[in-house]
């Protein structure tokens, strides 16, 4: 197979969701011929080590990065999207770079989006809420002490057997539609402060048009269209907030005309053009499928040294 591109920098191990070991995927990648892979799990820097010290036993360049999952609660749009942090070798280093940044990925998952489920259906189903429903507010521990890890079910039980509450306004409460949804994913409030302190860490808005492929896709999950990404940039672009210094053109969920849009996107904001297969595994998601040229390579390279 011909490829147009030298390095792949979107792609997942078993640190996230993944099937390759960390020290795996560098050697598919090697084994294809590119000249550098990105390792970018969803919410964690675990695997960063352990890829880079195969990289470097291997003969390949590895780009460490993370995927953080973003939650928004807008009236045109509830839903996650994903931004793509590409880390500094020498900010890799620092432990207090990596204490901070898990602790604010973790808000998104596991028991810091159960307090901000909680919070939001006591917001607007509580005592006083917009919509009074409960009798009392509804606690993070009645929901946690169902499980280790908490799913929809778990909500679903201590509404019930703890409110009283029956299957229609159950669904009220959690449903996908329900005012008080929360998506997975942390608010980008969130992540502001880690952005402020650590300015030189690199800001891609991954698949931006993922959303808008024609047809079936395993690569636009449940993403937005691009009509509504278009109104969400001002939000990725505002410095305060988010900020971008790239934007993912080059990716499999892309159909041309699309990347032919995000290309015209990066020029127009002044933006860094990168791509990735999103690999996930070695037959639905694999490795190998999208990238980047040598020069915009060496364009995110020159920022991470």
């Amino acid at each position: 197979m011909t490829r147009d591109f030298v390095a792949d920098l979107h792609n997942h191990t078993i640190a996230s969701d993944g099937e390759y070991t960390p020290t795996e995927l560098v050697q598919a990648a090697a084994d294809l011929g590119l000249k550098a892979i990105g390792v970018t799990d969803h919410d964690t820097l675990h695997g960063l080590d352990e890829a880079l010290a195969a990289g470097e036993r291997i003969g390949i360049r590895v780009v460490p990065g993370v995927e953080v999952s973003l939650r928004f609660r807008r009236e045109f749009f509830v839903g996650t999207l994903h931004y793509l942090l590409y880390i500094p070798y020498a900010l890799l280093a620092d432990a207090e770079f990596r204490q901070m940044a898990m602790a604010i990925f973790s808000q998104g998952r596991g028991v810091g989006l159960v307090q901000a489920r909680v919070a939001a259906i006591n917001e607007e189903f509580g005592p006083e809420g917009k919509t009074p429903l409960l009798k009392r507010p509804l606690t993070v521990a009645e929901v946690t002490s169902l499980a280790p890890n908490v799913t929809r079910r778990h909500f679903a039980l201590a509404l019930g057997q703890n409110h009283g509450l029956d299957r229609s306004q159950i669904n009220m409460l959690i449903g996908n539609d329900s005012r008080s949804y929360v998506p997975s994913g942390i608010d980008p409030s969130q992540l502001t402060p880690l952005l402020h302190q650590y300015p030189q860490l690199v800001r891609v808005f991954a698949h931006p048009a993922a959303g808008s492929f024609p047809g079936e896709s395993l690569y636009n999950e449940v993403l937005p269209p691009i009509e509504t990404v278009e109104i969400l940039m001002p939000e990725f672009l505002d410095e305060n907030v988010l900020g971008l210094d790239g934007l993912e053109v080059h990716y499999p969920g892309h159909a041309p005309e699309h990347e032919q849009l995000m290309a015209v996107w990066a020029k127009k904001y002044g933006l860094l053009m990168t791509g990735g297969s999103d690999c996930h595994d070695r037959v639905d998601r694999p490795l190998g499928v999208a990238g980047v040229s040598e020069a915009e390579l060496e364009a995110l390279l020159a920022r991470l040294m």
